[in-house]
């Protein structure tokens, strides 16, 4: 007979070996999808590496998927802390990019850059923070299941944005085209190196390392770690779990509504279709497979967005499907958890003519 007993301890390395073991299995996983495919496992792992390390200019388009994955990661890696679980990144990237879109267009079309970056950064935020500020205020005033409404609320966003670029904020000199007219050029985020890396990757990195010293170095922080860990502990103690709930909610908000910002300021220059295209999803993968560590999520990200090159280059190289990445992606995910499972748990055999007997009454006889 098999039985699951729990470990005593976790060693420090367990999170180290949990990653470990999540990419071995996702490795393992890529293997069976190629051999299935009939395509040598190693051309296409060859293939993927060479799209992502190949030149500068491949390794800059892992950096600028990795942007957003970075902001979002962040956001679903703050509330997680408190065991808040934000599934709705996706729509608060969807309406910070709506605020920085509105603030640019209609809000302030004739300002100059350092008055108009700034201003689309911070409505993009607020923007993002008052669509998680919902889930917030029904987790925090009436018990609502927070996974629930904020994986409902993706949706809502998303109509929404779509309602504004093929109806009021569509360009009437697009011909046709569903978005808005391009933002002014003084909304557009400043690029490195000739390449499409904008100024929103150092702010993701500002904002992990901010992010760390918040949770990991404030009293602020502590509480909230405190309050995810035990919250009927942390209510005798007279920790304001409420406002502590709504604070995470809007931070969380805030970082996801900044990566809406930094697509539609840095990469696409106005709003379309192409701005939901699953970022927010990701951020739970990446949050997770850093320990919901904030120093940990940049790398993660940059991970996730090589995943993403490279099935882009199986595409184009050996004619299979981009969609291979999206596989490897939940094998990562599944490897974590199965990794994190056998750091906490192991096997234990015991021979079935060692069990007592139970009699009828329960007792052994």
């Amino acid at each position: 007979m098999i039985r699951l007993v729990k470990k005593s301890e976790v060693t420090r390395y367990s999170g180290l070996n949990s990653v470990a073991i999540a990419g071995f299995i996702a490795f393992g996983t890529g293997c069976i999808i190629f051999g299935l495919l009939g395509v040598n496992p190693l051309t296409a792992y060859t293939v993927m590496f060479k799209g992502v390390f190949g030149s500068f200019h491949s390794f800059s388009e892992v950096l600028v998927k990795a942007t957003p994955l970075t902001f979002t990661g962040l956001a679903v890696a703050v509330a997680a802390v408190m065991m808040l679980w934000n599934i709705g990144a996706e729509g608060q990237l969807v309406w910070g990019g709506i605020f920085a879109a509105g603030t640019a267009l209609f809000l302030l079309p004739e300002a100059q850059p350092y008055m108009l970056i700034p201003a689309v950064l911070v409505t993009a935020a607020f923007g993002g923070m008052l669509w998680a500020l919902i889930p917030g205020v029904l987790k925090a005033r009436f018990q609502v299941n927070e996974i629930l409404t904020t994986l409902l609320l993706n949706y809502v966003a998303i109509i929404y944005m779509e309602h504004l670029f093929y109806g009021p904020w569509r360009d009437p000199a697009g011909f046709g085209f569903p978005g808005t007219a391009q933002l002014p050029e003084a909304a557009h985020l400043l690029r490195f190196l000739g390449t499409r890396i904008h100024l929103g990757f150092p702010l993701a990195m500002l904002c992990a390392v901010g992010l760390f010293f918040l949770l990991n170095k404030s009293s602020w922080g502590y509480k909230v770690r405190v309050i995810g860990k035990e919250q009927k502990a942390a209510s005798y103690a007279g920790f304001n779990v409420t406002g502590k709930t709504l604070a995470v909610m809007a931070i969380s908000g805030a970082l996801a509504g900044m990566a809406g910002m930094a697509e539609v300021c840095g990469i696409h220059y106005r709003l379309q279709t192409g701005l939901a295209v699953g970022y927010g999803y990701d951020g739970i993968i990446v949050a997770w497979l850093a320990g919901l560590n904030p120093l940990f999520v940049p790398l993660t990200a940059v991970l996730l967005g090589a995943l993403f090159v490279g099935g882009e280059q199986l595409q184009s190289v050996l004619g299979l499907p981009s969609t291979i990445s999206l596989i490897l992606e939940a094998a990562l995910l599944f490897g974590l958890f199965a990794g994190k499972a056998m750091q906490q748990y192991r096997l234990v055999f015991i021979r079935s003519d060692s069990i007592p007997e139970r009699s009828p009454a329960g007792r052994p006889e």
